[in-house]
């Protein structure tokens, strides 16, 4: 049985025991959204996501493009690669570095 998130996704269809799961676990959800691009899976159950945003500069009134990393915790029971469009959200520090729980694979 799932728990209901308080976000209208997908939820998987595979069961775990990850006490950090969302949906399975006892991990709340709160703040922000992160859209991103995985770029790493090197770390167990851990991701590196790579988000692109413009930077506007008023100085020469134009945009740049910035880049920010972030680490994010994968439960069991989604399956992430390199290279996927995946969107995280908010919870409370599982890990020095980790803030960000895996919470749908867009792609």
């Amino acid at each position: 049985m799932t728990r209901n998130i308080g976000l209208k996704i997908k939820e998987p269809k595979e069961q775990c025991t990850d006490k950090h799961c969302p949906f399975h676990g006892n991990l709340s959800i709160r703040g922000k959204l992160f859209d991103g691009k995985v770029t790493g899976s090197k770390a167990k159950q851990t991701i590196t996501l790579q988000k692109d945003a413009p930077i506007y500069f008023s100085k020469f009134k134009r945009y740049a493009r910035g880049t920010s990393t972030i680490h994010a915790h994968v439960p069991e029971c989604i399956d992430v690669e390199t290279g996927n469009h995946v969107l995280t959200a908010e919870c409370r520090p599982i890990s020095k570095s980790v803030s960000y729980v895996v919470v749908e694979v867009k792609a």
